[in-house]
């Protein structure tokens, strides 16, 4: 037989790169064969429904997924990854808990949230008696007060443990960290032993290599209490009071033959003879927990499995919920959907999950004036209800035209869900993109649209979105930056107030009172030519005409501030902000400088105050330099890069301690 008639077993997951990192786990079929949409009634709700047995859902799952399996199985060549990359400022000075009496506890910044009260996973987490960080799969817990590391844990089992190169996050209660990991790819599965801190034992064959959660007892030197896997890849979590809210996607299990000889027909054909002989449990997320002495496995329970009118039957989102105040983990009480989900939003008392359905303009995007078609341009928005710390409730599901640009595109206030999403072509020669926000009622049972605002930034796409109660803001962006605000205040009427044209753009906003509103992003010429990293400071107090006050332009810079908000810190009490900042030499002949940039905001403007530096960083990990957080523990601003933390004055900037974790 010649290598070219040699036929290879590969998995459903892996021979698309775990659907490309997961990012595209509802991409279930090549780029000719797009999976339904189910426009349902625009911006209404349409109802999600339980299979009434495992044997109906494994019937309706071969279906649906036989419908849309090809030769390349569940992926095919060309597939991109398309995803786009509040009420109050959320870093207000709190109390740490149970640090002395009231006028003598400490202050310090939490995480930077979209929404007070509901708490996001971060790479560094405070609460005022100590910070955690994990670097290089190692916990390390560092006393503010005496500037040294008080605890260290080993999450991995060797050098080369997946948890070593992962995404690592982590929240925060009391004496407890639920430590998140995502690893890049696969890796063997371990154990714990229990009240050990150390070495690691091995679970059994067959535990799913997804997500790992770690549940540890941060009261005296850290160690593991708990130890949870399942399938899928991470793709947020929320945390209100003790209650963590995990959200996981995940692919069928299923072996395809990949051969080169044959006909796509024939490959097709065989792929779907692999789908009709698939078990229930090949599509039911796996999961297992460590804890207390022993391991526990199982996979979800179809009757908490529900599905929409149209589905693929290749992709399942999942919501888990955790006690942090539990001794262990337990078995999550999983609440699956057969969908898919990219962004989670919350606002404490309830959930939403959307799912980003820009892979399906894959043809009009090989073509580069060709126009996407209106129902391969819609976002499905699922609602949870999590006002209880028990298993969440379904409440309802809608359709908005148009994707979202990340979880700021979307906020409830009075009863409505507020949705910020771009439609459209903005590619191409003749760009035909438009921006819209659509207002839906969230009445615990339905999510119908009781008005919009659309026309936003012709031939633009959206960059940043900021709901600040009645209020709304929407950066566009081509060549010029609108920033557009609009009055939410009546559901049924909002519109557009005001717009102002600058230069550049900003890809985050934060309101820093009720009259200024702040936005990072980037400087560019006429023409949209990026020219480094701007700090923007506007006068909002009349909605009718906004104006920029102030502009600090960091020549050829960019900050991790830009896409990812947790670098963005804004410390209230000294009007200080504080930005990842790397300023690169477009020559190429010097080494980035990097730092983070501090800014006094006042009403008129920004005053520099200076840039913190970890130049005493000995690491040779790349990019250990780089600093990537900051926070503020008892009038001391601490800096949090890959080499270590650094404590610096909060008013001067002058170094007072380095701690090393590497």
């Amino acid at each position: 037989m010649t290598p070219q008639g040699r036929v290879r077993r590969r998995s459903a997951t892996a021979a698309t790169g775990v659907l490309v990192g997961l990012v595209l786990a509802g991409c279930t079929s090549a780029p000719q064969r797009p999976a339904p949409v189910d426009p349902g009634v625009p911006g209404g709700g349409f109802r999600l429904v339980a299979f009434d047995s495992c044997a109906e859902a494994l019937k309706g799952l071969r279906t649906a997924a036989r419908a849309y399996v090809g030769p390349w199985g569940f992926g095919g060549p060309g597939r991109a990854d398309l995803t786009g990359g509040g009420a109050v400022p959320a870093m207000a000075e709190r109390a740490a808990p149970g640090a002395g009496a009231p006028d003598a506890a400490p202050t310090f910044s939490g995480t930077n949230t979209h929404e007070a009260g509901v708490d996001e996973p971060d790479l560094v987490k405070t609460d005022g008696r100590r910070i955690v960080t994990v670097n290089g799969g190692v916990l390390h817990v560092v006393d503010p007060a005496t500037r040294q590391v008080t605890g260290r844990l080993d999450l991995g089992t060797s050098t080369d443990d997946a948890v070593r190169w992962a995404d690592v996050s982590l929240l925060l209660h009391g004496d407890r960290a639920l430590v998140l990991v995502s690893p890049q790819w696969a890796a063997r599965p371990v154990g714990i032993v229990p009240g050990r801190p150390g070495p690691t034992t091995p679970l059994p064959e067959g535990t799913p290599t997804g997500p790992r959660l770690v549940l540890v007892d941060l009261a005296g030197q850290p160690r593991m209490l708990g130890d949870y896997r399942i399938d899928g890849g991470l793709v947020d979590a929320r945390q209100v009071g003790a209650t963590a809210r995990v959200v996981v996607r995940s692919a069928p299990r299923l072996e395809f033959p990949s051969t080169d000889e044959g006909s796509d027909a024939d490959r097709t054909a065989a792929n779907q003879a692999v789908v009709d002989r698939a078990p229930i449990e090949d599509w039911l997320p796996r999961w297992a927990v460590t804890g207390a002495g022993r391991t526990s496995t199982g996979t979800v329970d179809c009757g908490q499995v529900t599905r929409p009118a149209t589905y693929s039957g290749t992709s399942m989102v999942t919501l888990l919920s955790f006690d942090l105040g539990a001794t262990t983990l337990d078995d999550g009480s999983p609440v699956t959907v057969v969908a898919d989900g990219d962004t989670v939003y919350s606002n404490g008392a309830n959930l939403y999950i959307a799912s980003d359905q820009r892979w399906r303009m894959l043809p009009a995007l090989q073509e580069r004036d060709s126009d996407p078609k209106p129902e391969d341009q819609r976002t499905e928005i699922y609602q949870f209800d999590i006002t209880g710390p028990d298993r969440p409730r379904y409440v309802t599901a809608a359709s908005v035209p148009g994707w979202l640009i990340n979880q700021y595109a979307m906020s409830e206030w009075n009863g409505h869900l507020r949705v910020a999403t771009t439609s459209g072509r903005d590619w191409g020669l003749r760009p035909k993109s438009t921006s819209s926000v659509h207002v839906l009622r969230a009445d615990g049972g339905t999510l119908r649209e009781t008005g919009r605002v659309t026309g936003l930034g012709p031939g633009e796409r959206i960059y940043a979105v900021r709901f600040v109660a009645g209020t709304g803001y929407v950066v566009t962006f081509r060549e010029t930056d609108p920033l557009y605000t609009l009055d939410l205040r009546s559901p049924d009427r909002p519109k557009v107030l005001g717009e102002l044209k600058i230069p550049g753009y900003s890809a985050y906003l934060h309101p820093v009172s009720d009259d200024r509103l702040l936005g990072i992003g980037q400087d560019a010429t006429e023409e949209g030519r990026r020219q480094g990293t701007q700090v923007s400071l506007f006068d909002v107090g009349d909605l009718a005409r906004p104006t920029r006050l102030a502009q600090h332009h960091v020549r050829h810079g960019n900050s991790e501030a830009e896409f990812d908000p947790h670098a963005f810190l804004y410390w209230p009490a000294e009007r200080l902000v504080v930005v990842p900042v790397t300023a690169y030499d477009p020559g190429g002949r010097g080494a980035p400088d990097t730092g983070a940039l501090a800014l006094r905001v006042s009403d008129a403007g920004f005053q520099p105050v200076g840039t913190v530096r970890h130049s005493q960083s000995t690491s040779d990990h790349l990019g250990a330099g780089t600093i990537r957080r900051s926070l503020v523990v008892d009038d001391v601003l601490w800096t949090v890069s890959g080499g270590g933390l650094q404590a610096n004055s909060l008013s001067t900037l002058d170094t007072l301690a380095w701690v090393p974790t590497t």
